[in-house]
Order: C-alpha cells, then sequence, then structure tokens
C-alpha cells in the first residue's frame, strides 16, 4: 500500500510540474514581450492559397506607446506595401505609388497577425485550452486565432526557442494544413529607433530612415502635400467609408501614369450569380471599368487607376488579399495590384465570399 502511495504521489507530482511548466513558460514569454520598448523583427512569410503560394519578406517594427510598422515586399514582383499605426491612425501604404489607405479600426488587437509578438501572445491568452509541448529544442504553443476576415483559419502553432525567441508561426485551417507560415530569420529588441520611421511621411520617402538609422532629420518639404492632404481630410474619417463612393462618377482630375491593359474577371462567382453588365468610364487618366453582377448573390467590382498622392479612408481592416495587402470590411475588399485600384462591394455578400472571388480574379471574361 505504501509502495502504491508512493507511485501515485510521483505522478501526481510530475503532472503538476508538467502544467507549472506550460504555464510558466507563457508567464515568462508574457514578461518578456510586455518589458519590450521596442523590437525589430525580419522573417519570410508564406500564404497558400488555392494552388498559388505568395512569399514575401518582412519586417516588422514595435515602439512603446502603441507604434507599429510592418513591411511586406513580395518576393515574385518586389511590389513593397507597409502596414502603419502611430497616433494618427492606421495606414495601408504602397510607397511606390504615393497611395495610402487609412482605417477607423483597432488594428493590431482586433484580430490575429501573424507577425507581430503582441497579438500573438494575446491569441494564447484568450484560449484557455491552449497545449504546449517541447519538441526538437523548441518550445511550441498551439492555440487558437481569431482572423475576423477569414473563418477558414482556425489554430496557429507558436515556435519559441530555449531563449524565449520567436522562431516561426503556422496558421492551419480545420484540416491542420498551414496556410500561412512565419520563419524569423532575426529578432532584436530595444531598438533605438527614429520616431520618423513611424511617419506616414517616411513612408513615402525615396530616402527612408532605415530601423536604426538615428542621423538627422532630412529635407521633407516633398512630403508636405501628403501632410497636408491628410490633415485636410482627417475631420471627414467617419463619413467617408469607401462603400459609399460613386463608382460612377466620370470626374477624376488626379493625373497618374497608370494606364488600363486588361479587364479582370473573376473566375469564382457565387452559385445563381452572373455577370450582367460592364461599364467603361472615361476618367483624364485611364478608364474605369465597373462589372455588375446579378442573380442570388450581387455584387459589384471595380476597377480604375490608382490615384495617386491621395489617402482614401475605410472602414475594415488591413488583410492580406490576392498578392498584396488590402482593406476587408463585413461588405467591402479594396486593393492595389499592378498599379490598379481594386474595389469588390455587395450587400448581401459576405467578406469571406468576396476574399474567395477577389483570390480568383483572372483575365479571361466570364459568361452570363
Amino acid at each position: 500500500m505504501k509502495k502504491i502511495f508512493f507511485v501515485l504521489l510521483f505522478v501526481i507530482i510530475l503532472a503538476g510540474c508538467g502544467n507549472n511548466n506550460k504555464e510558466t513558460i507563457l508567464k515568462k514569454w508574457s514578461k518578456k514581450v510586455d518589458g519590450m520598448d521596442s523590437y525589430l523583427m525580419k522573417g519570410t512569410l508564406e500564404i497558400y492559397r488555392n494552388e498559388d503560394l505568395y512569399t514575401y519578406d518582412v519586417e516588422s517594427a514595435y515602439l512603446k506607446k502603441d507604434k507599429f510598422r510592418v513591411g511586406l515586399t513580395n518576393k515574385t514582383n518586389n511590389h513593397e506595401q507597409i502596414i502603419l499605426k502611430n497616433d494618427k491612425g492606421v495606414y495601408v501604404v504602397t510607397p511606390s505609388l504615393n497611395k495610402s489607405f487609412k482605417f477607423q479600426s483597432e488594428w493590431p488587437y482586433n484580430n490575429s497577425q501573424i507577425y507581430l509578438l503582441q497579438p500573438l501572445l494575446i491569441d494564447l491568452k484568450n484560449d484557455d485550452k491552449y497545449t504546449f509541448e517541447e519538441k526538437d529544442g523548441k518550445y511550441i504553443f498551439s492555440a487558437k486565432v481569431n482572423y475576423i476576415n477569414d473563418k477558414n483559419l482556425t489554430k496557429e502553432k507558436i515556435y519559441l526557442d530555449k531563449n524565449l525567441k520567436l522562431k516561426k508561426v503556422e496558421v492551419l485551417d480545420d484540416n491542420d494544413d498551414v496556410i500561412m507560415r512565419l520563419k524569423v530569420t532575426k529578432i532584436e529588441t530595444n531598438n533605438n529607433f527614429d520616431d520618423r520611421y513611424f511617419d506616414l511621411s517616411d513612408s513615402y520617402s525615396n530616402n527612408k530612415v532605415k530601423a536604426n538609422d538615428k542621423t538627422e532629420s532630412k529635407d521633407t518639404n516633398n512630403n508636405s502635400k501628403q501632410d497636408t492632404n491628410e490633415g485636410n481630410n482627417d475631420n471627414n474619417t467617419a463619413n467617408n467609408d469607401k462603400s459609399n463612393t460613386d463608382v460612377n462618377n466620370e470626374s477624376n482630375n488626379t493625373s497618374t501614369t497608370s494606364k488600363v491593359t486588361d479587364v479582370l474577371y473573376p473566375m469564382y462567382v457565387p452559385v445563381d450569380t452572373y455577370l450582367d453588365t460592364q461599364d467603361v468610364v472615361s476618367l483624364d487618366n485611364g478608364t474605369r471599368t465597373i462589372l455588375t453582377f446579378s442573380g442570388d448573390s450581387p455584387f459589384t467590382f471595380v476597377q480604375s487607376p490608382v490615384d495617386s498622392e491621395t489617402i482614401d479612408y475605410l472602414n475594415g481592416d488591413p488583410y492580406l488579399v490576392a498578392d498584396t495587402v488590402g482593406a476587408v470590411s463585413d461588405k467591402s475588399v479594396a486593393w492595389i495590384s499592378n498599379d490598379r485600384e481594386y474595389y469588390l462591394t455587395s450587400t448581401s455578400v459576405n467578406a469571406d465570399e468576396l476574399l474567395l472571388i477577389a483570390d480568383s480574379l483572372s483575365v479571361a471574361e466570364v459568361g452570363k
């Protein structure tokens, strides 16, 4: 009897140590992340969609008091975009076009984010059934995710080394297929960021401040037009959702080098829905194409030249759409690709299905 008692006691102690280990590692990592005044993380992001693989170079930066900057460069076409959060708001910037979207959003805290430490930590804390294992010299946490615009993403695996540095993140679907994978190549903490690194104007500049650049401020006169435009429009943010834009407006005085080459058509269309009309509007800088789909799940798809040096004000959140970073809300998806601006909207098709439509675009015309 005594022997059995000691065996049971030993098993209980081992089980207790395992639970404490799980909680202790999370507590230590939480303390480490929460204690950072800043960090700079670099890596490679892979996204699997249908039969396609999109690969991005990623540079994520954080500065205390809620400043974030995530640079994403598509490795296929070198297309760069920046997700930026500073004291003035949340933006998605396309530097090569001097173009940005400004969001009414709580990004990055209202949604899972694969390339930022704080949202990863939030995911773990929000899942009281998260799991933990130690394997191949790594601590591996598994938890539920909250990708509000893509319900197919359900869980993630977070890989830390023994020094509690993030090494890899995988986001999976219900079939345990990896849909997104971030491989971290470098992470530094307590960086001496120049404050300009988180400014909107610097995101457009040809002489952008580097993550650790502490040189004297350069001439910013070329950015004054952008700053003035932002200031004049801040008061109208709440009432300027892109969904209220008049897509048939024929006047456009913005000059740009963008030209129409091909009209894109979605290869995925909801059941009993068809292309009804195709309208073309002449603009000073090209043409705007408006595809109207009718049927059980009607939607509108607008394609236009990019209005450079402007800020579009949107409801929604930054999200990776097709080969770029776009804006996704309950009823619309907007993005820029190949110097063209695209906008999908519907009052009856939800965001998940709009994203399927966006990911299926092709130059082949669909029939009625």
